[in-house]
């Protein structure tokens, strides 16, 4: 087992409440199923939301299983006890949604059939028209 010192417990401490008084944090969070977003209600009186979809550990949960949200007791979790999935609050807010490289998977990743065809077509033709000048 590790000794801490007095120190370095006091230096814990220190972080934890200057965290305390500037990172965000969140007082509850739900499932918002017509929107079809997770809605944060953060500490500071603003309101963050983002579509599950986006979220690796999210994107496959059911209605039912996204709305069981529990916000950890200091308001900087997040956790999804029917899926076993748990997010940081700031990193939500920075969107941070997994891991970098299934962000990096789904970057660029066209939004709809009708706008992946659109860019085939496109792309048939030669792709976008070079600028003039």
């Amino acid at each position: 087992m590790v000794e801490l010192t007095d120190a370095q417990i006091e230096a814990a401490n220190e972080r934890g409440r200057i965290a305390q008084q500037t990172e965000p944090r969140a007082i509850s969070a739900r499932y918002n199923r017509k929107a079809q977003r997770i809605v944060v209600e953060l500490t500071s009186g603003a309101t963050f939301a983002f579509p599950p979809a986006l979220v690796q550990g999210l994107c496959d949960a059911t209605p039912e299983e996204l709305a069981d949200i529990e916000v950890s007791p200091a308001g900087f979790g997040l956790h999804w006890p029917r899926i076993d999935e748990d997010y940081t609050v700031p990193g939500l807010l920075n969107g941070v949604f997994d891991t970098a490289r299934w962000m990096a998977a789904r970057a660029g990743r066209p939004a709809a059939p009708a706008k992946a065809a659109a860019a085939r077509a496109n792309g048939a033709k030669g792709g976008r028209p070079r600028k003039a000048g």
